[in-house]
């Protein structure tokens, strides 16, 4: 089958490059799928899971992307839960080989039923992203009705759904980003905006919940915006400070079947919009990593054509 495979750890983005690799092995409780559409988060090519199994050991090369989108074609011993031909998408294990390929295996657990009505592209640039927002404001964050949470990155995928799954909780939402951004988050139904280069962050304090994205200065000058006995969420890296009184979380993003039919409802009744996506074929999806080439919108690989699908 083809795929994208990363030979070198130390090469980047450069050392992406299509192949033909060996079909996915279906180890108990797993699930092949065939791809349609696929997604990747950009930095995953310095994740060490990345590059290494859960015992330790090299496994390169590797193929990146965690997020699928597509339709059962085998199923491991003892699979239950699904069958094949089935309409899936989800999110798969860290460290095994991902979803830019044509096939991946997956466990079943990791996996939930795709609606017809919801496309393939829409689809994998869920599961990550939504399951991010979702278990950050609501799991961790305890995210309530008339609470304040600033959404830093409120334009980018985790930020685009956090921002509606805010207000959806009644919470005051401010979402931070570059100028061009405002807009686009205010029309999410963000309250306010700050412009991370030009207003005075620290005029938005206190607020209930910081959700970051970002990392580095901004996380840590965001402690200090949390009232006492808030909390500081964090995805980009451990908190260095606290905020006074209160809970300061770093949390990897875990899969939930339950929480992927959650987001899907509210895609099709219309409570949540998908952040925009770029759609481009297998082979050009190095680029789409590369951020001096990475397309506008949450980049995802179309895998199976329109063409395909009907075969």
């Amino acid at each position: 089958m083809r795929a994208i495979v990363a030979r070198d750890r130390t090469a980047g983005v450069e050392g992406l490059t299509p192949a033909d690799v060996p079909y996915p092995h279906a180890a108990e409780n797993d699930v092949i799928v065939r791809v349609h559409a696929a997604s990747f988060t950009p930095g995953e090519l310095d994740w060490p899971a990345t590059w290494v199994d859960r015992a330790g050991r090299d496994r390169a090369p590797t193929i990146p992307g965690h997020e699928v989108s597509g339709e059962v074609a085998e199923l491991g011993y003892g699979t239950t839960g699904v069958t094949v031909g089935q309409r899936v998408f989800g999110v798969t294990d860290w460290a095994r080989n991902g979803t830019l390929a044509e096939y991946v295996a997956v466990e079943a657990r990791n996996l939930a039923p795709l609606a017809a009505d919801i496309d393939h592209t829409v689809a994998a640039a869920l599961p990550i992203s939504g399951l991010t927002a979702w278990q950050g404001l609501l799991d961790h964050g305890q995210l309530t009705a008339g609470q304040t949470v600033l959404v830093h990155g409120a334009a980018g995928a985790v930020g685009w759904i956090a921002v509606q799954l805010a207000r959806e909780v009644g919470a005051r939402v401010i979402g931070t980003g570059r100028a061009s951004h405002r807009e686009t988050v205010l029309q999410l139904g963000a309250d306010a905006f700050v412009d991370l280069q030009q207003d005075q962050l620290e005029d938005v304090a206190p607020v209930d919940m910081v959700f970051d994205v970002i990392g580095g200065q901004i996380l840590d000058r965001s402690a200090r915006l949390v009232r006492p006995g808030g909390t500081l969420v964090t995805i980009a890296e451990p908190p260095r400070e606290a905020p006074d009184g209160g809970r300061a979380i770093f949390f990897v993003v875990e899969p939930d079947r339950e929480g992927l039919l959650r987001l899907q409802q509210r895609v099709r009744d219309g409570r949540l919009r998908p952040p925009p996506v770029t759609v481009c074929p297998l082979d050009q999806a190095p680029a789409a990593f590369d951020p001096a080439r990475r397309p506008a919108g949450k980049p995802v690989i179309g895998v199976v054509s329109e063409l395909e699908k009907g075969r």
